[in-house]
């Protein structure tokens, strides 16, 4: 061993950027997970800062919640996560729904509420989700849309954490986070419910990542399956491990397939023995690239919702991926069964649909309805595999409104089931009702009303039991001969429309790879772009899919507001030459921007996908 001196370490060089001072959070709901204290950057001054704009609706956004767990835990003493929920729906303005949402996920940072989008504008955001990061001295380094930024964010969190070390402005210990105080109730936010051989149910109870098991009587517990701690390990009904296990079907021989999904999985449980074992997944997250078929047990999926059983295969709402998989279980295989990835309301056959977040199925003989639930839309697909919208109009249009189909509306809805009269029920979630489509009439009607969060209901007889998601209970109505009328509500996302000047509009998604990093070209281009517009006649010219992330774009003068819709992919690998398998990234972001054309308005438009020392 030497003991002689050695010299220090050097500091890093202080990195080179744009010194933009961070805006101050504000928010009219006020904070949560604080104890009560309102929050300033002023009071996070010493540590590196992540934003999370993120809005409970959003699938990707529940996956970057999971993205930064690692992050939190491990940088805890100098990060802090701050959560600034950005709502999309009417319903997620609510207060209490924030409240809500923030214990269902599992959320343990501070969390704004802005039902105002005011810090949104504040920033500059322009899509969920998008992380900003703050250094220890206040100032703006990094943004990120779309999910899959936790590599880069590591990356640049060590980098902060050496450079201010070094200066002496970074402040290590406790954040500001304080958790709520625990709630006892038999069930905790639960997500979908099956009715048992036994005359039982079982529910998906999601926040405390078990199974359910109770009596007829939809109340008295019966057992319990897994641990209440999150985690993805087979076994006993005492030891198995679930994290967020959501939809629930039966098997024609009685055991139960769960999706479970932020394991992103699908188990099986054995209700005769209360053992769980995995059907599909590799407990990973499908990224752009990854095989969409093959041996279950090897091919990634991504967030499953929901399951059911139709045409001999499990049906599986791909939430994460904007798509319908099916598992084999003669085969033992998984692929992708319709939808393209694209997050939209597309009809056709099933290899060109597209989907939003499909996050409830019921099968019947001749159809498999799916509660389509960022679109609002309640969509079938037949047996030949095409893709029809029965109720829904795209991505920003939504309400409470009965009547014909094609003006009916609804808000966020997660489940959906089959009735006796051919007919289905729909969990409308975000208008807190239950609501009834009969395809022969082509009407949509309201069952009931003053229900908290429907997440799914399962038939019983004569009557119906709900699952009353943010109630944590289940809840059982009479199905009505006739189903009571409401008075319609109509609403449109409310974010501030962009002036864009009618002709020519350039588009530019600006990526950066992150740092230690470079575009991956070995196989081709390894960027994406996909653009349209609702409505379709906005878009002059420009539409249509390239690998170019710009585009000279057209809009129609006479179109004089709609929302632009685009999808931009990079992928990035690490620069080592050393190295002769680089880890590489997928980035992804769908962006909906609304637009208004009018003269003076801008002629460019940017969106960043990723950009470290912005």
């Amino acid at each position: 061993m030497n003991d002689a001196a050695q010299a220090p370490t050097p500091a890093p060089a202080p990195r080179k950027r744009a010194r933009v001072r961070a805006p101050e959070l504000i928010g009219k709901g006020g904070w949560l997970n604080t104890g009560g204290k309102e929050l300033t950057l002023a009071d996070l001054r010493g540590k590196c800062v992540v934003v999370d704009f993120w809005t409970f609706c959003c699938i990707n956004c529940l996956h970057v919640l999971d993205e930064l767990r690692e992050l939190e835990e491990k940088h805890r003493d100098t990060v802090v996560i701050i959560g600034v929920h950005s709502p999309k729906f009417v319903h997620e303005a609510e207060h209490q729904a924030v409240v809500d949402a923030v214990e269902r996920y599992g959320v343990e940072h501070p969390v704004l509420d802005d039902p105002e989008l005011a810090t949104w504008k504040q920033y500059a955001v322009r899509a969920w989700p998008t992380l900003v990061v703050i250094d220890p001295e206040g100032y703006v380094v990094a943004q990120h849309a779309g999910e899959g930024h936790a590599t880069a964010l590591a990356r640049l969190v060590a980098e902060l954490e050496a450079e201010h070390e070094a200066k002496g402005t970074l402040r290590r210990g406790d954040g500001p986070y304080v958790p709520p105080e625990p709630v006892a109730t038999h069930l905790r936010f639960p997500g979908k419910a099956l009715a048992l051989e036994s005359g039982g149910f079982l529910v998906s109870d999601t926040t405390r990542h078990q199974l359910v098991e109770l009596a007829p009587d939809g109340e008295t517990v019966v057992r319990r399956v897994g641990s209440d701690e999150r985690g993805f390990v087979d076994g006993g009904a005492d030891v198995a491990r679930f994290s967020e296990p959501q939809g629930l079907c039966l098997l024609p021989d009685g055991r139960v397939v769960v999706a479970d999904t932020v394991n992103h999985a699908l188990r099986l449980f054995d209700p005769v023995s209360g053992a769980v074992s995995t059907l599909a997944g590799t407990g990973a997250q499908w990224m752009q690239g990854s095989p969409t078929a093959g041996p279950a047990r090897e091919v990634a999926l991504s967030s499953p919702w929901d399951v059911a059983w139709w045409q001999d295969r499990v049906w599986i709402a791909m939430a994460g991926v904007h798509q319908l998989w099916a598992y084999d279980p003669e085969a033992g295989t998984v692929e992708v069964a319709a939808g393209t990835t694209n997050e939209g309301l597309v009809d056709g056959p099933a290899a060109e649909a597209w989907f939003a977040q499909p996050s409830g199925l019921a099968a019947t003989d001749d159809r498999l309805w799916v509660a389509d639930s960022e679109t609002s839309a309640l969509r079938w697909v037949d047996p030949e595999g095409a893709v029809h919208t029965a109720v829904g109009t795209g991505l920003f249009d939504f309400g409470h409104r009965d009547g014909a189909a094609d003006q009916a509306l609804f808000q966020h809805p997660l489940g959906v089931t089959a009735l006796p009269d051919g007919s289905v029920a729909v969990s409308d979630t975000y208008n807190h009702a239950l609501r009834r489509y009969d395809p022969t009439s082509g009407e949509v009607t309201t069952l009931a009303t003053d229900l908290r969060e429907p997440s799914d209901a399962v038939l019983v007889g004569d009557d119906i039991l709900v699952v009353e998601s943010a109630r944590h209970r289940l809840t059982r109505l009479r199905l009505p001969e006739e189903a009571v009328q409401v008075a319609a509500v109509a609403h449109r996302t409310q974010r501030e429309a962009t002036a864009i000047a009618p002709g020519p509009l350039r588009l530019d998604v600006v990526f950066h790879a992150p740092t230690g990093q470079k575009l991956d070209e070995r196989y081709g281009p390894s960027t994406r772009l996909l653009v349209s517009s609702t409505p379709p006649g906005l878009l002059a010219d420009g539409g249509g899919s390239g690998t170019d992330l710009f585009r000279e774009l057209k809009l129609d003068p006479e179109v004089t507001e709609g929302v632009l819709h685009v999808s931009a992919m990079a992928a990035s690998c690490d620069d080592d030459p050393e190295n002769e398998y680089p880890a590489c990234h997928v980035h992804q972001q769908d962006w909906g921007v609304p637009v208004k054309v009018t003269e003076g308005g801008a002629t460019r438009l940017p969106l960043i996908l990723a950009g470290l020392d912005a």
